[in-house]
């Protein structure tokens, strides 16, 4: 591999070498580096887009403009003592040296950097879901009986994990709190237990904008691991620039782009993502969530305008969720002045990518809200009745009965998910002015409808 440097390198494919070749007195072999940190540590505000132009560009193995797709599962070696020296951590990936793609794979590798780099972290490993990503850090950092304090408001299925799953299989227990109280976030820390401090940048469905920097001085001060969800706020936030040690995503989203796609990034310290990968105790090697190759390729042509497409998703979502509280709707939107975070999000957000793509209307009810995502889907077609987000469409769920559906009464009660809470991520097809009068038309189709029904009872 080529050295990386603080300016953008290229990197053509070679030819095979053989183990001999290699330095026996280097002594890097231990590390694969994916992406180099911002120099000062994660406390930076390096622009996203800047930190991805200077990730290495892997050309195609006959000089084409995009690298080649590296579709072996398996690798073969010059000589016979090659294969031993791999086995035993002498040569590795570092060295473009590879053994199997459930291990490592150079396509799969080139994602891992774009993604550090996205993320501002050190390294980054791919996976093949969101949920693999989460679950596989978890049981990495915390181990059987140990102990997490996290976010009362999370995706439902990262609650079923920490509620049911791991207890019942790694009497891993957890403890959830509400992240805006600092107080109890500490009181809930056990020093000496509690490995990980656990939370979404942006939470899913309810829209709260975690303080990165403050939780993360708490989780520290007691010697606790932070893992961060930035997967609904890419571009928007980079909580490893802001303190985290860990942020996890659901590529499937926004970096995909696609909706066609599922896929998950652990990104981090390369310390950690090596760790995982340990043949004997690593939980990504031994579990084996590996990303397709053909997938990675796919995700790496998308990321380079990810940037464009957040903007315009965060653009319209502002528009959108203005005008909607002009009409009288409760709205959820961080960008919004009167949301409880806006002040924080426009403080430790990346200047220029707005507070989000997802806003939420509160429609009192399940029925209201079924019925307006009836009328915006089927009557003008604003938008598609769908889980998931990050799509070029607008894709509308009502949470309580969906996404966060895993969650007792209770627990959507106190993540504040009311029974009509309408989660809406907003697209960028067609014109925003196309868009906006799809929503009003259907607006008042539900109003109409609720006045046939009062005259007829």
């Amino acid at each position: 591999m080529a050295a990386e440097t603080d300016t953008r390198s290229l990197h053509f494919f070679g030819k095979k070498r053989s183990g001999a070749e290699d330095k026996e007195g280097d002594d890097h072999h231990h590390s694969v580096f994916f992406a180099k940190k911002p120099c000062g540590g994660f406390a930076t505000k390096e622009d996203p887009v800047a930190a991805l132009a200077n990730v290495r560009h892997e050309f195609g193995e006959h000089g084409g403009v995009n690298m080649s797709i590296e579709a072996s599962a398996t690798f073969t070696v010059m000589e016979p003592e090659t294969m031993r020296r791999l086995f035993a951590g002498e040569l590795g990936a570092d060295r473009d040296f590879f053994i199997y793609s459930r291990h490592f794979n150079p396509t799969v590798l080139n994602l891992g950097r774009q993604m550090a780099a996205l993320e501002g972290t050190e390294a980054a490993y791919c996976t093949a879901s969101g949920m693999s990503a989460i679950s596989s850090v978890l049981l990495q950092l915390v181990g059987g009986g140990g102990h997490v304090v996290a976010s009362q408001s999370l995706y439902g299925g990262t609650h079923a994990l920490l509620t049911h799953f791991l207890p019942r299989a790694c009497s891993i227990t957890t403890s959830f709190v509400d992240v805006r109280d600092h107080e109890a976030v500490k009181e809930a820390i056990v020093e000496g237990r509690t490995k990980v401090l656990y939370f979404e940048a942006i939470s899913n469905p309810t829209l709260v904008v975690a303080n990165v920097p403050e939780l993360c001085r708490i989780a520290h001060d007691k010697g606790v691991v932070v893992v961060v969800d930035n997967t609904f706020a890419p571009m928007v936030l980079s909580p490893a620039r802001l303190g985290a040690d860990v942020v996890v995503h659901s590529i499937s989203k926004y970096i995909s782009g696609g909706a066609d796609i599922i896929a998950g990034a652990v990104c981090g310290p390369a310390s950690l993502v090596n760790s995982m990968m340990d043949m004997h105790q690593g939980a990504l090697m031994l579990l084996g969530p590996t990303m397709n190759a053909k997938v990675a390729f796919e995700l790496s042509e998308r990321i380079p305008h990810l940037s464009l497409r957040m903007k315009e998703h965060c653009r319209r979502a502002l528009e959108f969720a203005q005008r909607m509280k002009k009409l009288g709707l409760e709205v959820i939107y961080p960008g919004l002045d009167d949301h409880p975070q806006h002040g924080l999000l426009k403080s430790i957000g990346n200047q220029d990518y707005g507070y989000g793509g997802i806003l939420c209307v509160d429609m009192g009810t399940e029925e209201r809200a079924n019925r307006l995502m009836y009328h915006l889907q089927n009557g003008t077609q604003f938008g598609l009745i769908a889980v998931s987000l990050g799509y070029y469409e607008t894709l509308m769920s009502c949470s309580g009965s969906s996404t966060s559906s895993e969650m007792t009464n209770e627990e959507k009660t106190l993540a504040g998910i009311s029974p009509g809470l309408v989660r809406m991520s907003i697209g960028y097809s067609g014109t925003l002015e196309q868009r906006w009068a799809q929503f009003e038309r259907a607006l008042t189709k539900l109003h109409h409808e609720a006045e046939s029904f009062m005259f007829h009872k």
